[in-house]
């Protein structure tokens, strides 16, 4: 149902893109926004590994330096049928990981130091193990086009806030667009819904990677105790990361409840706890073998 989700949403962030072009820009706007933004996001999608690493001071190790972390890996991506990804380390107290890279073949995993003290093997089996899933499902990638779209609308109503000022909107377009009202409720709603559902889409994407996770490893209840884990230290030892790159993580270092949950990039962690410890139950209640996604 994720899944489904996700290309719904996209499918409407694409149509959201159409309107807006036509209300905001015309066609010249929108192909102007469209190639703006597809320059600036497939350049973070080429390099998004290497730029985030090296934000977060992150430290390529070898396998003689971190054996019972490789160990782990190594096992992991097999049972995925992955690539052995690079791996690294953050030197940050604060328990988190995030799986970086443009395809599987030019993968990364990075862990905090604060998640190797906190989390036992089993539950840091399940961490690594969404992370894969992320890397698998090709993340960054949806991540990327998602961004595109949103950013393309942004520019369209920047674009037209420019047009409103000096008098150009709403000449040509009357009959297309209902004049200057609908191109001014364009500006103002269509970046906020484009924003509303990328955010919508990253939490669909983190949902498919706890299941996918969780099936890879076989214990969903793993990865409930790990997250449980995870969100508690979080609150005790806050990390101070950048928002453009809070959606990688395992766990959202930027807190948001109720409201301010629909701008979040992860869904709320009690519902992920939950759906992992009732696919648990299912698991067991089924007798169904290991399935890897």
């Amino acid at each position: 149902m994720n899944s489904i989700k996700t290309f719904g949403l996209m499918f409407i962030l694409i149509l959201l893109f159409t309107w807006a072009g036509r209300a905001i820009g015309g066609q010249q706007g929108m192909v102007m926004a469209f190639i703006f933004a597809v320059a600036t996001n497939f350049f973070m999608y080429w390099f998004s590994d290497s730029i985030v690493l090296m934000m977060y001071k992150a430290k390529m190790v070898k396998e003689e330096d971190e054996a019972d972390l490789y160990k782990v890996i190594r096992n992991l991506t097999l049972k995925a049928n992955l690539p052995m990804p690079k791996v690294y380390i953050i030197e940050n107290p604060t328990p988190n990981a995030f799986a970086t890279g443009r395809d599987p073949q030019h993968a990364a995993v990075a862990v905090t130091r604060g998640i190797l003290d906190v989390l036992n093997q089993s539950e840091l089996e399940g961490v690594i193990a969404h992370e894969l899933s992320h890397v698998k499902h090709r993340d960054i990638l949806v991540a990327t086009i998602a961004a595109t779209f949103a950013g393309a609308i942004t520019m369209l109503a920047r674009l037209g806030q420019f047009a409103m000022m000096f008098g150009g909107m709403g000449r040509d377009r009357d009959n297309d667009s209902g004049g200057g009202l609908g191109a001014l409720l364009m500006i103002i709603l269509a970046p906020l819904a484009a924003i509303l559902i990328q955010m919508s889409i990253s939490r669909s994407r983190e949902y498919l990677a706890d299941e996918g996770g969780a099936r890879i490893t076989g214990h969903p209840l793993a990865l409930a105790n790990a997250l449980k884990k995870l969100a508690a230290a979080g609150k005790q030892i806050p990390m101070a990361a950048n928002p453009s790159t809070a959606h990688m993580f395992i766990v959202n270092p930027l807190n948001g409840e109720g409201l301010v949950g629909l701008f979040s990039t992860h869904p709320p962690m009690a519902k992920r706890i939950e759906l992992l410890e009732k696919m648990e139950q299912d698991l067991k209640m089924s007798g169904m073998p290991k399935i890897i996604t």
